[in-house]
């Protein structure tokens, strides 16, 4: 007796999803995703105020962009749109990745912020994805574990285990370090 089929669902299934309904696709599966909780976004708001300064006071041709956002990433047919992900914090450097959809292709950095439901994507599916699609940095914020883990993927190292209270460097940057001691969640 044959397995029964999975459904594979596509960006067209995202995009017809209910007003207010949020979810992901990963390798043409559905992730619904729960409402933030509010050490999440307090997390979200310090780390986007913290970044957009940065970036505006130095210039240059990044942008960092928080959740809802989509980022599309392509398995090897360019054409192949199985990807959307809202990541909470986005740092894009190529301009041209951009557009009114999203962002096309890997951003530079990603940072994701465990929720109790995503843990296993944002520990796990999501790390293999971002690696295999050439995000440069991947930090995951765990707000009940009071941990920040670290891969810097563009030299292979990682992942480096940090606590909520330490100053962390960023490594696409030369120049900019976040000191978390400074977050009230």
């Amino acid at each position: 007796m044959p397995l029964p089929k999975e459904h594979t669902y596509t960006i067209d299934d995202i995009y017809n999803l209910p007003e207010g309904r949020r979810a992901e696709l990963i390798d043409g599966q559905i992730y619904d995703m729960a409402p933030p909780s509010t050490a999440h976004q307090r997390i979200l708001s310090f780390l986007h105020a913290t970044i957009y300064a940065h970036i505006s006071t130095k210039g240059g041709p990044c942008e960092v962009i928080p959740a809802p956002f989509a980022v599309f990433l392509h398995n090897e047919d360019e054409s192949d749109l199985s990807n959307y992900l809202e990541p909470d914090i986005s740092v894009i450097c190529d301009p041209d990745k951009i557009d009114d959809k999203g962002c096309h292709g890997a951003p530079d950095w990603i940072v994701e912020i465990v929720s109790p439901g995503s843990k296993r994507l944002d520990y796990y599916t999501k790390l293999a994805l971002y690696r295999a699609n050439g995000v440069r940095e991947y930090w995951i914020v765990d707000p009940l574990k009071k941990t920040i883990v670290i891969y810097d993927m563009e030299h292979d190292d990682g992942p480096v285990l940090h606590s909520l209270n330490d100053t962390i460097k960023v490594n696409i940057y030369n120049d900019l370090e976040i000191d978390f001691s400074r977050l009230r969640i």
